[in-house]
């Protein structure tokens, strides 16, 4: 598959994850906004329709839209180095147009909104109880069920077909059954951190936080952003060589 088309398929597909992902919390929680406590579920919901609509627009690309999925199959060898790294640039792309993108959808509620930890909270994660080690074991847990369960659908019928070395996977499987494991993992997991599970979702819309004139936004935290970081790409890893045992071709 030629590099450019995977490049503006991820951008694209990462753009719309991040802005409808981005959006619904900014609709749960942004003063004046006709969402305003619409609660957890509602943010859990939103994101994995968000999964939903990016997976499917992102097919000609496989659908990754997060730099732990693109290193699990780096990891087991699916993809190279080269474009892999192809992955991670479009990913940071279009998560940062994603958060600039729902930044302008909801500029009014931005500007009456007091509160700049909730201004932050619509761009990235956070953790309820601070404590980098913990909140790094959360993230690696996470997205560890996250890549797994994702390398399991790559393992059965059609889907395990790898075309020119980028699996045949996500977009061809159907975006729905990776929309309701992100559900899943929001309500089981999620408590702790705002379960990030993807670098790109978080680092790009904390650099749109840091460099938008968003009225009275406060800092965006960036002695925790290593951790939504470093924590899915460890569980991406360890979820791929898990799968490499665990999870046999049939």
């Amino acid at each position: 598959m030629n590099l450019g088309t995977i490049f503006l398929s991820e951008t694209v597909g990462t753009a719309m994850l991040v802005l409808l992902g981005t959006g619904v919390v900014a609709t749960a929680i942004l003063t004046k906004s006709k969402g305003l406590g619409g609660g957890w579920l509602l943010i859990n919901f939103g994101w994995g329709l968000a999964v939903f609509a990016g997976v499917t627009v992102s097919y000609a690309s496989g659908g990754h839209l997060n730099p732990a999925v693109t290193i699990g199959f780096l990891t087991t060898g699916s993809i190279d180095f080269g474009t892999a790294l192809v992955y991670w640039a479009a990913q940071m792309v279009g998560a940062f147009i994603g958060a600039v993108l729902t930044y302008f959808a909801f500029k009014q509620h931005f500007d009456q909104e007091e509160d700049p930890g909730k201004k932050l909270g619509v761009f990235s994660t956070g953790p309820e109880i601070r404590s980098y080690g913990w909140n790094l074991v959360t993230e690696v847990i996470a997205t560890f069920v996250l890549v797994f369960v994702v390398m399991s659908f790559g393992k059965t019928g059609p889907d395990a077909v790898v075309i020119e070395g980028v699996p045949g996977g996500l977009a061809a499987l159907g975006a729905l059954p990776v929309a309701l494991l992100v559900v899943g993992i929001g309500a089981s997991l999620g408590g702790p951190t705002g379960y990030a599970i993807n670098p790109a979702r978080d680092l790009g819309p904390r650099i749109a936080h840091a460099l938008l004139p968003i009225k009275g936004k406060g800092k965006s935290d960036w002695s925790y952003a290593w951790v939504p970081v470093v924590g899915p790409l460890l569980g991406g890893v360890l979820a791929a060589l898990a799968s490499m045992v665990l999870l046999p071709a049939v």
